[in-house]
This record gives structure tokens, C-alpha cells and sequence, in this order.
């Protein structure tokens, strides 16, 4: 499978925000998720990473 969860970046920890994720895209300061179950969530965040291997990305709340 090609799904990857997603988590957020919250005082040096990284908490799960979404698991089971196939489709991301960004816009314009946010980014859309959409599970592999049709679950949605759109996050002001930014990518601070992507380890594809462990199918893990990493985001980072913007700032506002």
C-alpha cells in the first residue's frame, strides 16, 4: 500500500493527526488530506517532513 499516516509536530513530539492518508495537497498556506476511507481534514500546517520508507510525514503547524 502506498497510504501513509500523518503526524503534527507539537513541542518536540509528534502526535498522530490522520492515519490511512493517500492524497495531500496544498492550499495556499494550508494542506488537504484525504484517507484511503474518504476521511478529509484541511490543517494550516506546513510539511516539515517526509520519510517515505516508515510512510510517515511529518507536519508543522503555521503560524499565524
Amino acid at each position: 500500500m502506498c497510504e501513509s499516516n500523518v503526524y503534527l509536530l507539537r513541542d518536540g513530539y509528534e502526535e498522530l493527526f490522520m492515519e490511512n492518508v493517500n492524497i495531500i495537497e496544498p492550499r495556499e498556506g494550508e494542506i488537504y488530506l484525504k484517507s484511503i476511507f474518504g476521511e478529509q481534514k484541511i490543517i494550516s500546517a506546513k510539511i516539515k517532513q517526509i520519510r517515505l520508507l516508515d510512510h510517515k510525514i511529518i507536519l508543522e503547524k503555521s503560524s499565524l
